[in-house]
């Protein structure tokens, strides 16, 4: 055999492997081909289900929107009660924030002096009333007694204390604390 048959040769048998490569590939690809056929076939079935099923969940989304809708319409009038409460409650907070800012004013305008007379005319009256209460069942038993040093003391502290404020009053008058930085 000469070189040139060599040749055929074996360009003949990488002939056949390549056709028997290819007639491999080609069946599985018939294959392939077969499997989609199958389910191209069984595709409009389940579509068909698909479609009903959405159908559904379409009529029951329908019926469910319709049915929140039916309910917010009962509770409308409801929340329109709870805003006209809340409006009012605001008008009677504010009010009463109105009414709570003028006797704060008031309040603030009365001098410290005043405050002073209506705080010691309230103890004062308190203290005479529990001293006329203490006197009384004293006299009730029958004994009398003489003023306490307890009771004198404290009239002298009394004393003191008015005394120091006038003293305070009076040095507040000349200026004396406020203080001279220049």
């Amino acid at each position: 055999m000469s070189l040139t048959g060599v040749g055929v040769l074996l360009i003949g048998i990488a002939f056949l492997i390549l056709s028997i490569y290819l007639a491999k590939v080609l069946s599985n690809t018939a294959s392939i081909l077969e499997g989609v056929g199958r389910t191209v076939e069984k595709l409009p079935d389940q579509l068909d289900d698909v479609l009903y099923e959405t159908g559904q969940m379409i009529q029951n989304s329908n019926n469910t929107l319709a049915d929140v809708n039916e309910k917010l319409g009962t509770l409308t009038p409801l929340f329109h009660i709870v805003g006209d409460v809340g409006e009012s409650t605001r008008k009677l907070t504010s009010s009463l924030n109105d009414f709570a800012g003028s006797v704060k004013k008031k309040t603030e305008s009365v001098d410290e002096e005043t405050r002073n007379n209506r705080l010691g005319g309230l103890y004062g009256s308190a203290a005479l009333a529990f001293y006329a209460f203490q006197n009384g069942k004293e006299r009730n038993k029958g004994s009398y007694k003489r003023p306490s040093s307890l009771y004198i003391s404290g009239e002298q502290r009394a004393f003191d204390v008015d005394r120091m404020k006038e003293e305070a009053k009076e040095a507040a008058r000349e200026g004396k604390y406020i203080s001279q930085d220049k």
